[in-house]
């Protein structure tokens, strides 16, 4: 069975997350969908919070993703669930760089894991996390970026 992992905070998922998640999908048999726990960061939602809008927001993937939380080095995580290699999705030249520093990183830390990289749908390119949480929190419409679950879970945060 081939199993990729797909890191990231997802503070929240947007349809961006969730097209990574249709190419790798296509790809690999399982894709684990992991929220990071990054310590330097303050998510709006908390982590269980987050597992929760994945797993509503993904769930027409069932049997094929698996959804989880970690702490810790990515790579010891990718070993712990079986994954062969980490997904990591890249909109613009922005990003290239600092997911080159860390696919190198973790190449160094663990050289049997593969780093993959996917191209999300152009019209997702300028869709982040960021963006979305401060067009929501100045009540702006985010319906076309986000699963409902997730529209409802902004909503709630900034009243």
């Amino acid at each position: 069975m081939r199993r990729v992992i797909y890191p990231g905070t997802f503070d929240p998922v947007t349809y961006g997350h969730i097209d990574i998640v249709r190419r790798a999908v296509a790809l690999f048999d399982e894709v684990v969908v992991t929220v990071a726990i990054n310590p330097s960061k303050k998510p709006l939602f908390t982590t269980d919070e987050r597992v929760e809008m994945l797993r509503e927001s993904l769930k027409e993937f069932d049997s094929k993703v698996i959804i989880d939380s970690f702490d810790g080095l990515l790579v010891e995580h990718a070993k712990q669930v079986g994954a062969t290699a980490i997904v990591r999705g890249l909109r613009q030249i922005s990003d290239f760089e600092f997911e080159f520093q860390m696919a190198l990183m973790n190449r160094k830390l663990s050289g049997d894991i593969t780093t993959i990289f996917l191209m999300p749908h152009e019209r997702y390119t300028y869709l982040n996390s960021t963006v979305i949480r401060n067009v929501a929190s100045l009540h702006g419409d985010i319906s076309n970026f986000v699963p409902p679950v997730v529209h409802e879970a902004l909503k709630k945060k900034f009243g």
